[in-house]
């Protein structure tokens, strides 16, 4: 197979691996995050205390986790007809990555949050902060960096997830690899794809320690995008209002000498 005929086909695989790992990313930060928040508030001496919320959570969670993604992919192929309206496709495996990845994600943000010291955590209360000042204002900001590790890791694994995804009909650099390399011996095609897969993970590791190192050395907060340090932001105390001073009396002229 020569290069121009190699270069469309790599060109919409990584369009299509692309896709599925910016999409299901998103999905899995919109349902790992809570989870993990949840998992720390209801724990035992949590915010929220509510053990059998947190176990019935933890549950869910360990399922999840446990089932390998080849298998739950399988097993999801009438829910996600049932979701997007094909069972092959980007399209369809972004529901199935999203769903094995979110639980992996909310453990990771668990520990992470578990890092911040409570400390800071009854500081706030004391001072009459609510648990959504306590997840905003300390936790979240407290591990952030942490919690950026976590993605990473959870986005290298998705990179992972959508090769394999290509096996039952994802698409992407896994499908190509499988058709092409595996099935028509074109081991040239073959050997791109795993040059590319390469690439990318590297890129995406690259890019989660430079931000993890950024916002470590500057305190997570500190060193977050505009739009997430004015929403972890302490409230900033009403301006005083200036007093208005009343001008010194003159001095009372010199006693008249009494005559």
């Amino acid at each position: 197979m020569t290069w121009a005929e190699m270069q469309p086909l790599l060109q919409n695989a990584c369009l299509d691996t692309l896709f599925m790992v910016w999409w299901s990313t998103v999905y899995t930060i919109l349902g790992g995050l809570p989870l993990g928040i949840l998992l720390v508030l209801t724990d035992r001496g949590g915010l929220l205390q509510n053990v059998v919320v947190n176990k019935a959570v933890g549950v869910v969670v360990n399922l999840g986790r446990s089932l390998p993604f080849i298998v739950l992919m399988v097993w999801l192929i009438p829910f996600s007809r049932f979701v997007v309206g094909t069972s092959i496709g980007p399209s369809a495996a972004v529901v199935a990555l999203a769903i094995g990845a979110i639980p992996f994600f909310a453990r990771l943000v668990e520990t992470a949050l578990r890092e911040v010291d409570h400390g800071l955590v009854e500081a706030v209360q004391s001072m009459g902060g609510g648990t959504w000042t306590v997840i905003f204002k300390v936790l979240l900001p407290q591990a952030l960096p942490s919690v950026i590790a976590g993605l990473t890791t959870t986005v290298i694994a998705l990179i992972g997830y959508s090769a394999m995804a290509g096996a039952v009909g994802g698409g992407g650099l896994g499908n190509l690899a499988i058709v092409y390399g595996y099935q028509r011996s074109e081991t040239g095609l073959m050997n791109i794809t795993i040059v590319l897969l390469i690439v990318i993970v590297t890129l995406v590791q690259l890019a989660g320690d430079l931000a993890v190192r950024t916002l470590a050395r500057r305190g997570g907060r500190q060193a977050a995008p505009v739009g997430l340090r004015r929403l972890f932001a302490p409230a900033r105390p009403a301006a005083a209002k200036p007093v208005a001073t009343v001008p010194a009396q003159a001095e009372a002229p010199e006693a008249v000498k009494s005559s």
